[in-house]
């Protein structure tokens, strides 16, 4: 069958492409290879810094030219180098040759000087050296240029409404049943808070690469040029041309530890999203939130009335499914056989699945929480059917003016099974020996008013 969005095997690229497409330039197939090109060609520039002896020299013009290689990098470029692969059965190897034959074609040099520079193409270098920076510089750019948009849009909202709500009291339940009184907007920034540390911790996380050889070592341009210091020279490419972090010692590829934090930080990052979008299904099946309807759109085929929150289960699905991703990358990565198989290669073309998974759900999120609405009035009554929770405060003040046994007192109470209401409660202070400033302090409380300090945290 024919690619289509209908015949995709994954809805990554089927029914979601539109809202993931976003992340195709740097985590698809196409966008490995263009960032292949860029990390071959600009060693090759950074090589031309060295003046070794035997390398014909470009001028400015080459240069551009052979940057503008990447730089206007197409579909139609990727899918020559495809049908080199065919031929090369080796996908880096297939980029060299496509790069030789882009210097084959300048015009300022002659054509054994061609020759001679082309042979500088992937010089002294492993796969890996390109794979290891290729794959950290496009993952910086899908964080940075997508992802992160997204996820400051949600670190914008939970902030908006945690503002919005903050005076507004809200019944606690812990353990799933009723307890001390908090505000909407406080419950809002507990996760505020949580997302806030985890997207600072992510943003100044380092992207780290290798590039070293086949073996980490430099063997190859040791033997070809012994008197240059190729570790400065790899640290100030990688780290200055590429804007990563060289790792200094390892095998022929990288270790992947600083690749494993991001995406465990990302992995955190979803968990606490995950939590939000738990807690908010239930605050609207409680019916304290309800959904800005939308006239056009269909609840359940069967039953007319309803307006499911189905943005928060869809986001809820698609974080659980990156996780699962994001675990494993973090932890089949670091982990290799001697200095190097196979299986890191298979598994880091996946990287583009938890990512757009993740960008999925942030989508699916902030459609739900735009459509929120609370619904004060559900708020209240849940509240007034709740005095039982002021017992705290109750037994607290009574414990400080030296009463007998306040706590277990107000176990009695509250735990005999009969209603406590709001004239149960008063009649239980009229029956207190304490002066009647107490009591009065006592008649003030109420499951609306005792809210502790929630509206200022």
């Amino acid at each position: 069958m024919e690619l289509s969005a209908l015949t995709a095997l994954g809805p990554l690229d089927g029914r979601y492409r539109n809202k993931v497409e976003a992340l195709a330039p740097y985590l698809s197939e196409y966008g490995l290879i263009r960032y292949r090109a860029l990390v071959e060609v600009e060693y090759l520039m950074a090589l031309q810094q060295l003046e070794l002896p035997q390398m014909p020299v470009l001028q400015a013009t080459g240069r551009e030219i052979l940057r503008q290689a990447y730089r206007d990098f197409s579909v139609a470029d990727a899918q020559a180098i495809k049908e080199l692969e065919r031929k090369t059965n080796h996908d880096v190897k297939a980029l060299e040759y496509w790069l030789k034959d882009k210097i084959r074609a300048l015009d300022e040099l002659d054509a054994a000087e061609k020759e001679r520079l082309a042979e500088f193409v992937h010089f002294g270098l492993t796969s890996q050296d390109v794979n290891n920076t290729a794959t950290p510089m496009l993952l910086r750019d899908a964080l940075q240029q997508v992802l992160y948009k997204d996820l400051a849009r949600v670190q914008l909202k939970l902030d908006t409404l945690a503002a919005q709500w903050h005076h507004v009291p809200l019944l606690a339940h812990t353990h799933g049943q009723p307890a001390s009184p908090t505000t909407v907007g406080k419950e809002i920034r507990v996760f505020a808070e949580r997302f806030k540390k985890q997207f600072a911790t992510l943003r100044e996380l380092p992207f780290p690469a290798k590039f070293g050889g086949a073996t980490g070592n430099f063997n190859a341009h040791m033997a070809a040029y012994p008197g240059v210091d190729w570790k400065d020279f790899a640290n100030r490419f990688v780290n200055h041309s590429l804007g990563l972090e060289r790792s200094q010692t390892t095998t022929q590829i990288e270790h992947y530890d600083g690749l494993a934090a991001i995406f465990d930080n990302l992995r955190r990052i979803n968990v606490v999203l995950l939590d939000l979008c738990r807690d908010i299904w239930t605050y609207i099946s409680m019916d304290y939130f309800r959904q800005r309807v939308v006239a056009t759109e269909v609840g359940s085929s069967a039953m007319p009335h309803k307006v499911n929150p189905i943005d928060f289960e869809n986001a809820e699905g698609n974080l659980g499914i990156a996780n699962a991703l994001y675990d494993h990358l973090s932890n089949k990565l670091p982990v290799s056989r001697l200095q190097r198989d196979l299986t890191d290669s298979t598994v880091l073309r996946n990287i583009g699945v938890p990512l757009g998974h993740s960008l999925l759900a942030l989508s699916s999120l902030l459609k739900g929480l735009d459509k929120l609405e609370l619904n004060a009035a559900r708020i209240e009554v849940a509240l007034e059917a709740n005095w039982a929770v002021v017992s705290e405060a109750i037994q607290t003040v009574l414990r400080r003016e030296g009463y007998p046994q306040p706590y277990e007192k107000l176990k009695e109470l509250t735990r005999t099974g009969g209603a406590i209401d709001k004239e149960a409660i008063r009649r239980f202070i009229e029956t207190l020996e304490v002066p009647e400033a107490v009591k009065a302090e006592l008649r003030a409380f109420t499951p609306h008013n005792y809210v502790g300090d929630a509206a200022r945290l």
